[in-house]
Formats: structure tokens, C-alpha cells, sequence
């Protein structure tokens, strides 16, 4: 079996560190008051990567939780990667100049697809990452308050051809729900693309987990975004790794 990264997620909001119920910020559960000590434990449990997204940011259109951050990415020793609140070419280098790995670029790459386009060549296909949000896969924006009226197809094969190489998939359907993870629409981006499709939102057990690595075997799926399954100890980020390596 294909080996996967997986990438425990860390959603910012208000200096907390919170989950979301389908993208939902009226049903909003709080986990930690500090994402910085939360980045640390899954750092300490073996994290390679840790997946932060600045709720208030991506809401707001502005970096607000830049500094949680940085500190986990300078001081961790893990890979970090940021999404919400990332609207221009200085927020980009702010990150990327201060020990981030890799940029998300969600709203924008819907609103701006050109300037989208000019990150990837002007900091490479490894450090943007585009975020596809996707409601009954139309792509969602604006910290999923907006749904456009592309699809997340259509959205995801214009970047590809401009040179991404990753994209992240979030099922707002699924997110929050501890359902399971929309396989399917994860596979077909893959397909549809050719790029490398990290799955997010839905999972719940190990055997979700699993899912997502036998697909990885079929398909240019190389990840998963695990929240709240760990919040409420469905099972443990170690657990999750060896469920990934020991195949």
C-alpha cells in the first residue's frame, strides 16, 4: 500500500482552537485555548505535517492568526501548512519567508485566478497548495459563507494546467460530521487533474483512514486532514501513522 501524510488540522478562531459543523461558525465546538500548544502535542505525537487554517482570516479576508503560526512552524520542527485570511502577494511571503512550507490558496484562486496562478510560478508548485472547498461540488468561499459557480472540477483542471501540482479537497457536506470521507469526488479530482488530491473532511475511525490509503493505491491521492476525529479520541495521530505506514 501506497504510504500517506497525514495532516492533523488546526481551525483558528477567536485564538482558540476550534472545529466547525459543516463549515458552520454557529455550531462551533472549542477544543484548546492555545493552537500553538495544540500544534506542539501533535508535533510531539510524531506530526511531520500539521494543517493550521485561520477561521477568523479566511472570514475576514485578512491574516489574523499569522503569529500561532509562525511560532508552530519555527519552533517545531514540523512542516506547517496555512489557509484563510491569504489575499496577496505579501501574505504569501509573509508566511513563506518565516518558516511556513506551504501556502493554501482558497477564495482567491476563485476570485482571482490570474494572481492565483502567479504565486505557483513565482514560489513553485511544493509551497501554493489551492484549496477546493466544495458545497454539491460548486466551490465554496469566504470561509465557505459564498458558494461560486464553478465547479470544483472545472477550477481544479484550469490550475492544473498552469502548473499546480497539489490540491487540497474538502467535502463541506461531510466536514465536522464524523460521516466518513467523500472518496469518490477525491478520486475524480485526481482523475481529472492529474495532480496530487489531499482528502479532507468526514473522517472518523481508523477504517476511514484506511480508506483513504487503499485509494491512494488507485489513484494520485496522497493525504488526509484529520480534525475531529482526534479532538474526541476516536482514535490517536499515532494510531493514524501506523495505520498509513504499517501496510
Amino acid at each position: 500500500m501506497t504510504s500517506i501524510d497525514i495532516y492533523p488540522a488546526i481551525d483558528m478562531r477567536g485564538g482558540k482552537c476550534v472545529r466547525l459543523f459543516k463549515g458552520d461558525y454557529n455550531q462551533e465546538t472549542i477544543y484548546a485555548d492555545s493552537p500553538f500548544e495544540m500544534a506542539e502535542s501533535f508535533a510531539k505525537q510524531g506530526a511531520k505535517w500539521i494543517h493550521m487554517v485561520d477561521l477568523d482570516g479566511a472570514k475576514d479576508g485578512k491574516r489574523i492568526h499569522d503569529k500561532d503560526v509562525i511560532r508552530a512552524a519555527t519552533e517545531l520542527g514540523v512542516n506547517v501548512q496555512i489557509g484563510g485570511g491569504i489575499r496577496t502577494e505579501e501574505d504569501v511571503k509573509h508566511y513563506l519567508d518565516n518558516g511556513v512550507t506551504r501556502v493554501i490558496i482558497g477564495s482567491l484562486a476563485i476570485q482571482q485566478p490570474e494572481l492565483a496562478v502567479s504565486f505557483i510560478q513565482k514560489f513553485g508548485s511544493e509551497r501554493i497548495v489551492i484549496g477546493l472547498d466544495a458545497k454539491d461540488g460548486m466551490v465554496a468561499t469566504h470561509g465557505w459563507l459564498e458558494t461560486s459557480t464553478k465547479s470544483a472540477i472545472e477550477v481544479g483542471q484550469y490550475f492544473s494546467k498552469h502548473g499546480a501540482k497539489v490540491f487540497i479537497f474538502t467535502d463541506i457536506a461531510t466536514d465536522g460530521t464524523l460521516t466518513g470521507p467523500n472518496i469518490l469526488a477525491n478520486e475524480l479530482l485526481a482523475e481529472a487533474t492529474g495532480a496530487e488530491v489531499i482528502v479532507s473532511g468526514g473522517i472518523s475511525s481508523l477504517a476511514d483512514v484506511n480508506q483513504v490509503a487503499q485509494a491512494a493505491t488507485q489513484s494520485k491521492i496522497g493525504g488526509v486532514i484529520i480534525g475531529k476525529a482526534l479532538y474526541e479520541n476516536r482514535f490517536t495521530l499515532p494510531q493514524a501513522l501506523r495505520e498509513v505506514t504499517s501496510c
